[in-house]
């Protein structure tokens, strides 16, 4: 039987090909978003690839919809092998990144990411771990960005948001260690395009495969901003 990939927060740069990846491999691809229309394109590249992928919707804020669009995993493809959680808001208008900003950012804004990006995670996993731990098998990977791992001002929500769900990724590995499931966070501090030189998604993809072969590793960290975007914590 095939092994099985679920990513939730599936989009068309890095999700993508972390999809094309896995199913080079043999993995089936279970793509979770709550937008089925931009979903569709997706499945229908995999498929020109011969990759067996469905797409199921499910809004990450709302854990009665994630719950279903696991259930709707497990019906189709059986159990989940490999987790991949990474979705972010994005601000639609550029100007809507003035509001992540650390002296600006308000509760509201605060909350809206960390629902996304933490309890969205929280929510995803626990619908996977338990199936894992019964099994003795599994790996999970939580990506955020690199203001998890330093001092971005200008990304100072992300940072709050993508800081819980690190130090979550780290808590939860140490509590499963030697019961076969594999738990890893994964900052990134690039611009994903494919015409960055750091953040080509392919690129970053083969590194996910590799965390994935490894088994072992609790974080990785990918970072080429420049010093003047980032501090890193040298405590």
């Amino acid at each position: 039987m095939n092994k099985t990939i679920a990513i939730v927060g599936a989009g068309p740069g890095l999700g993508l090909s972390i999809a094309k990846r896995f199913g080079r491999e043999g993995f089936q691809v279970a793509l979770v978003a709550r937008n089925k229309e931009k979903l569709d394109a997706l499945v229908a590249e995999l498929r020109s690839h011969g990759i067996a992928v469905e797409r199921f919707a499910g809004d990450v804020t709302d854990e009665t919809s994630l719950k279903q669009a696991f259930q709707f995993i497990e019906q189709c493809f059986g159990h989940i092998d490999v987790l991949e959680y990474s979705p972010i808001a994005i601000p639609a208008d550029p100007a809507g990144f003035a509001e992540l900003e650390v002296t600006a950012m308000t509760p509201a804004v605060v909350k809206h990411h960390f629902e996304i990006m933490a309890l969205g995670a929280v929510a995803s996993v626990q619908q996977a771990l338990p199936e894992m731990l019964a099994r003795g098998s599994g790996t999970i990977i939580l990506t955020m960005g690199a203001a998890a791992k330093g001092f971005m001002p200008m990304a100072g929500a992300w940072g709050v948001a993508g800081s819980a769900v690190r130090n979550y990724a780290r808590t939860l590995g140490n509590a499963v260690r030697g019961k076969g499931v594999h738990v890893a966070a994964v900052a990134l501090g690039v611009f994903v395009s494919k015409d960055d030189p750091f953040g080509d998604p392919d690129r970053l993809a083969d590194r996910y495969y590799a965390l994935y072969q490894d088994g072992k590793s609790a974080e990785l960290f990918i970072n080429h901003l420049p010093p003047e975007m980032i501090e890193l914590d040298k405590g």
